[in-house]
């Protein structure tokens, strides 16, 4: 990645999480708004597309304002119901900028994502375009300022014969063609953005389309009560026979209008084409360089049962189950390195430790763990933190404690922490991101799964659980890391003393039995 953009990814990146941080003390990860921001745009614009519902039938393209004007008089629904259209629509674009930012901040932009980034990016850009097709449709005196700076937009194309500008001007009485058009705009892009929406969660599995039940009512609540304590305002009737007026503009929509208006139309579309080029082809700019690109995984296939697990655990759908090649009857897992994002968590799916990047699968970790143990004096008394690099743990020691980074809690294979423990080790703690925000998605989700409710590659029965536990914590969280150890420490001082085993060996379970590696 060039220097700057790794330096402006990691200065955004810390922003983020100071923030992340301060809001979870108030909501707790589980119902972050920030964490759910896609899902929070797709909520609000399914809003906003049901209230426009019921505008619609209101509205007339013959007399566009008056129209409004009645609605806004419904004191006991359509004024309501018209603000709310309002502040969702102003909502949804806010939290779809803020996801944007997230990616962005967290690398996810590049690879195997640029589908997901170029399709959302498109996403924001028909949502605009919706908002502006929408206040126009009002036709305040905002909505007859964002069709003259259209106009003069567009007339700075060779695309018309006659200057759309001089509609505007006075010289005649604009076409209700004119209102029907934007009407037809207005209707058709949101079909449009249903399709782009499918678009951009093609390539992940399992996508959230909506925030938890509480969080999403909560946001809904809010702006339902900001519509009734606060009306959205409606400002006065277009006029084009008067010279152009201050309107009061939409900060959320609008805010680019009184720069624009100042600037040649010529120079809107250069600065504008050149901002969306620099947006667009962020991807190549946050590439790492090509010696650090993160490996794709691959499979062993002698070890591989076809079990499936990898399979129905990959985040990206970059595992799919084919015929096998050497004669035996169950399927084996491929691996599309054009999909795979070497997020790992196919190696902690697989039981017989055969799948994941290059140096971490299962016995990669297996290898790596008895080097770590070697390496220090673990008493009954230590506690092993297994901290994922993203979250608070992945920034050194913790309080004299021993510190395991890994790049993803959904990469940890169980028999890392089983290893721990049959070493003598009085407890593991797994420091993890919050799961609504892991990097790769289903990370925490994953291991919770393997560790406490027996999904494949589970933590065997034979391992006291009580010594395991799971914290989430943010890379600004680190006071809760420290909070959750302390508690953690004082649980294990009430059981009885950690017993170490001389002879520990995991591998015999997991190598090929003769009959599965007979060609």
């Amino acid at each position: 990645m060039p220097r700057l953009g790794q330096q402006l990814t990691n200065q955004t990146r810390r922003v983020l999480t100071w923030v992340d941080a301060t809001v979870n003390r108030l909501y707790g990860w589980r119902f972050n708004p920030l964490y759910q921001s896609g899902a929070l745009a797709t909520a609000l614009l399914s809003v906003v597309l049901l209230t426009g519902v019921y505008l619609l039938f209101f509205y007339k393209v013959s007399a566009p304002y008056d129209s409004v004007a009645r609605l806004a008089d419904q004191v006991w629904l359509g004024r309501w119901v018209r603000s709310l259209h309002r502040y969702a629509s102003d909502a949804a674009l806010v939290a779809a900028l803020f996801h944007a930012l997230r990616m962005f901040a967290q690398h996810r932009a590049w690879g195997p994502r640029v589908l997901a980034w170029a399709s959302g990016l498109i996403l924001v850009f028909v949502v605009l375009v919706c908002g502006w097709t929408g206040y126009v449709m009002v036709w305040d005196a905002q909505g007859l300022a964002l069709a003259r700076e259209g106009a003069r937009f567009l007339d700075a194309l060779p695309l018309f014969s006659e200057p759309i500008g001089r509609s505007f001007v006075g010289e005649r009485e604009l076409p209700s063609a004119f209102f029907f058009l934007n009407l037809f705009l207005h209707v058709a892009l949101p079909i449009g953005l249903g399709v782009l929406l499918w678009i951009h969660v093609s390539r992940v599995a399992r996508p959230v389309l909506l925030p938890p039940r509480r969080l999403l009512w909560a946001a809904v609540g809010a702006l339902l009560a900001l519509s009734l304590i606060w009306p959205a305002v409606l400002g006065p009737e277009a006029d084009v026979f008067r010279l152009p007026q201050r309107a009061p503009l939409d900060v959320f929509y609008n805010f680019w209008l009184p720069l624009t208006e100042r600037l040649p139309a010529w120079t809107v579309w250069t600065l504008g084409s050149a901002f969306a080029a620099i947006v667009m082809l962020a991807p190549l700019w946050l590439r790492p360089a090509a010696p650090d690109h993160p490996p794709a995984s691959s499979v062993d296939e002698r070890l591989c049962t076809g079990c499936r697990q990898c399979y129905l655990d990959c985040p990206y759908e970059a595992i799919a189950m084919m015929e096998r090649t050497d004669g035996r009857p169950e399927p084996v897992a491929h691996v599309d390195p054009a999909l795979c994002v070497s997020c790992g968590i196919c190696a902690g799916s697989c039981a017989p430790m055969g799948v994941g990047p290059p140096g971490r699968t299962g016995r990669d970790q297996l290898s790596a763990i008895r080097q770590f143990i070697m390496q220090r004096r673990l008493a009954g008394t230590d506690v092993v933190v297994i901290a994922c690099t993203h979250g608070a743990g992945g920034s050194g020691a913790l309080d004299g404690t021993h510190v395991y980074p890994i790049d993803c809690a959904g990469n940890l294979h169980t028999s890392v922490v089983e290893y721990l423990l049959r070493s003598g080790v009085g407890g593991v703690l797994v420091a993890a991101c919050p799961g609504r925000d892991c990097w790769h998605r289903e990370g925490p989700k994953w291991l919770t799964e393997r560790l406490y409710h027996d999904r494949e590659a589970e933590l065997q029965p034979r391992v006291d659980k009580r010594r395991v536990r799971v914290a989430h914590a943010g890379a600004a969280e680190r006071p809760a890391l420290l909070a959750a150890l302390t508690a953690f420490r004082g649980d294990l001082a009430a059981l009885d003393a950690a017993a170490g085993e001389e002879t520990i060996d995991l591998d015999f379970a997991c190598e090929p039995t003769e009959e599965t590696a007979k060609p």
